[in-house]
């Protein structure tokens, strides 16, 4: 008989009683951890592990069960309570498969119950997505455009700032404050282009540094096979080699 997911909260339970690493846990020492297993869900994602998948979903399990057994320890809420919340909140999310309602984007059903479009949104969330999450509440309210041509048109006048901006301050020192504020504006930008052509900012530039990090090996190794050393090497020679695995990498 396989186990169920009552098994793993007895054991959690156990655990709590008789490690004593486990009994001394609480919420906040376990905010790393969550993190921590959360990232490593998505690198067996990325390296399409199943196996990994399938052990890393285990650890990332624990992490629900510690905290749902620290907070009935509490008297403030159970497991049970969890999956209650969760069936109630999925049902509601789809109306026209659970109930009579009307099909309807899920940003605009939340909209209706926020004062902001901050609330509830976590504030250390990584800038990238942040920025995604803010755009897309904001959509939600029909602040947003048509299609992808303003997303264009705004990534053009942004990247016309930081161009002006550097153009000022070419004999001078860059005014850096100033200058921050015209490439946050210009990456904010970028961020909703990617969103208006359903594309995740997040997952578009992790591509691009796998790609990068990839290339850049293979210029190192082209470069020391050819005696040369990159710290020491022109750019324009390291910039010949780099295009040399760019055709390799098309031509495949």
């Amino acid at each position: 008989m396989k186990p169920s997911l009552e098994d793993t909260l007895s054991l959690m339970r156990d655990l709590r009683a008789r490690c004593d690493w486990d009994a001394a846990q609480t919420h906040e020492s376990l905010r790393p951890y969550l993190i921590e297993e959360a990232y490593e869900v998505d690198d067996a994602i990325r390296g399409g592990d199943d196996a990994k998948l399938r052990e890393e979903l285990g650890d990332l399990l624990l992490q629900v069960l510690f905290h749902s057994v620290l907070a009935e320890e509490r008297g403030a809420f159970t497991m049970h309570d969890v999956a209650d919340t969760f069936i109630t909140k999925m049902k509601a999310r789809h109306p026209h498969l659970y109930g009579d309602g009307v099909k309807q984007p899920w940003e605009q059903m939340k909209a209706s119950r926020r004062a902001s479009i901050v609330d509830g949104l976590p504030a250390d969330l990584p800038a990238l997505h942040r920025a995604f999450r803010l755009q897309d509440r904001a959509a939600g309210v029909g602040f947003d455009w048509p299609n992808v041509d303003g997303p264009l048109e705004k990534v053009d006048e942004e990247l016309g700032e930081v161009r002006a901006e550097l153009a000022s301050t070419r004999d001078d020192a860059p005014n850096r404050e100033q200058l921050q504020a015209e490439l946050g504006d210009l990456l904010f930008a970028v961020v909703n282009l990617c969103r208006k052509a359903d594309v995740h900012p997040a997952l578009a530039l992790d591509a691009a540094n796998v790609k990068f990090a990839r290339r850049f090996s293979a210029v190192e190794r082209l470069a020391a096979e050819r005696g040369l050393v990159v710290g020491q090497a022109t750019l324009g020679e390291l910039d010949a080699i780099w295009d040399e695995v760019k055709r390799d990498e098309t031509a495949v």
